[in-house]
């Protein structure tokens, strides 16, 4: 099977299907809407997810206001009355949580299935609903495109971006340990990267400047809050990047040109840099 031009092995399906549909799931609400619908809730401060669930759930959109959780499996779920699942799913949207999908979106793969919100089982998620769920709004991989001698030419400066290439993470992963992994930092890749040590590799193997149609350019995109973004070039006009932190992004091949219009932000400048 493939996702974005990617091969996906059964293993790695079979963990998306168990992220997408928890075992117990975080709501996430006010004081006075837990006290409305009488759910017992737990601080949101108290209440520890794992990387997976943090992206399954966008925890880092749902506000500060919404500081209760309420864990519920998937039987005390059903065990509520259809008002209070209603209410719920209408207050996780309105609060920004991710996995609240709409049937409307999956009617053609999973017939009898209601249009409006609702939560996954593990039924729901055959290969074909994975595969639409992971690739929504992603741009495809352009791997095979890349012409031999671009990869032999990267080899010497990135040594494993031709493996970390059409890939999906199996770790919290995001753009800064895709980037040191290809250059050859051990399991970056999979590794919720922060800034500083970002920086530090900045600092340890880069020299400022670089051409984009040549292999090991950094492109780091950068707000007034720090570094926000990074990719490097392979050469050809070709580069990897990964767009984003979550477990359903891969790492993808794009065109230089294509990439840099599609990160355009408000705030954020890009600057260069050539590993060394």
């Amino acid at each position: 099977m493939q996702v974005l031009n990617i091969p996906v092995p059964p293993g790695l399906l079979e963990r998306w299907r168990g992220w997408l549909a928890l075992e117990r799931q975080p709501f996430f609400l006010t004081g006075a809407e837990a006290r409305a619908l009488n759910l017992p809730t737990v601080p949101r401060a108290e209440a520890v997810l794992t990387p997976q669930e943090r992206d399954t759930n966008t925890v880092w959109a749902v506000p500060a206001g919404a500081d209760r959780v309420a864990w519920l499996t998937p039987a005390e779920w059903a065990a509520l009355p259809q008002r209070t699942q209603r209410d719920l799913l209408r207050l996780q949207v309105r609060h920004g949580r991710g996995n609240v999908p709409l049937g409307q979106h999956y009617a053609d793969l999973l017939p009898g299935l209601q249009p409006g919100r609702f939560l996954w089982a593990p039924g729901h998620l055959t290969p074909e609903v994975l595969a639409r769920v992971v690739g929504r709004g992603q741009a495809p991989c352009q791997r095979a495109e890349v012409p031999e001698g671009v990869w032999a030419q990267a080899q010497s400066v990135l040594p494993r971006a031709r493996e970390l290439a059409g890939t999906f993470s199996t770790g919290p992963g995001n753009c800064f340990g895709t980037v040191m992994g290809a250059a050859g930092v051990p399991n970056a890749e999979n590794e919720w990267m922060q800034r500083e040590p970002f920086e530090a590799f900045l600092a340890k193997r880069s020299r400022p400047g670089g051409q984009d149609d040549r292999s090991g350019t950094l492109l780091v995109w950068r707000s007034e809050r720090g570094r926000e973004h990074a990719a490097v070039t392979l050469g050809g006009g070709w580069a990897l990047h990964k767009p984003a932190q979550t477990w359903w992004t891969p790492r993808v091949v794009r065109p230089v040109r294509d990439l840099i219009r599609d990160w355009r932000t408000p705030g954020q400048r890009l600057a260069r840099a050539t590993l060394r």
